[in-house]
């Protein structure tokens, strides 16, 4: 079995970097319950944000569960998602999704995301060498 982790280089730790991401995502994919923006870096991987406000999910321990079910997703799937800077935001009933409800929403999530990630960078290489 193929050991993944998820060390530092594979998150956003700065507001600047966040900001990036925020100003003008060029794909994003959604459900009811999670949004997903992502913006192309310069690195050799993905990298994750997550943001979960209280306003959505009032208590620290529903927050908490929420962003490890998140980084733990993320982290068994970065080898399919192409080079991006991906944020991940929680919308308003997070909190009354179950674990495999929330699973369920992740893989639908992950696979949309790195399908139009794909899209997106074939788009940007057609335009740019098609001059």
């Amino acid at each position: 079995m193929k050991q993944y982790s998820y060390g530092r280089e594979l998150r956003l730790l700065t507001p600047a970097q966040f900001q990036q991401v925020f100003n003008a995502p060029p794909v994003k994919a959604v459900t009811a319950e999670l949004t997903m923006l992502a913006t192309p870096n310069q690195l050799s991987h993905p990298r994750i944000g997550v943001t979960i406000s209280k306003k959505r999910a009032k208590r620290a321990v529903d927050r908490n569960r929420i962003k490890r079910k998140i980084r733990e997703n993320f982290r068994l799937k970065q080898h399919k998602i192409p080079a991006f800077d991906i944020i991940v935001i929680a919308k308003s009933g997070i909190v009354d999704l179950d674990s495999d409800a929330l699973q369920q929403r992740l893989d639908y999530l992950w696979r949309t995301l790195s399908k139009r990630c794909v899209q997106y960078l074939s788009a940007a290489s057609d335009s740019t060498s098609g001059s």
